[in-house]
């Protein structure tokens, strides 16, 4: 009776293939993947339309700032620009501190 549980016990362990390693990594690679196309993706083509729509912004548009703030651009510089709110009320701040670009109706 005894030899038939020794005989039980002794099993082969099992053999890692390289093959089992690399099935491990497909659901981490799958998510990298789906991760891309939902969220990396889509940002870095609402950055690169921010930055074409602050290098196109000319004096006389009509803009909206990160802070909420309406006015018209009356001059344009290097890095800045200076927006009339109201009048004889002028502010100059960041062309980054623009977050959108009015249309004219």
């Amino acid at each position: 009776m005894l030899h038939t549980f020794l005989a039980q016990a002794q099993t082969a362990a099992p053999t890692s293939s390289p093959a089992s390693g690399i099935g491990f990594f497909v659901p981490f690679i799958f998510i990298f993947i789906i991760m891309y196309f939902v969220m990396i993706r889509p940002q870095k083509k609402r950055q690169e339309q921010q930055k074409q729509l602050i290098a196109s912004v000319k004096t006389g548009d009509r803009v909206v700032t990160n802070a909420g703030i309406h006015g018209l651009i009356s001059n344009v510089k290097e890095t800045t620009v200076l927006v009339k709110v109201a009048d004889n009320v002028k502010i100059e701040m960041e062309k980054s501190a623009i977050a959108n670009v009015l249309k004219e109706s």
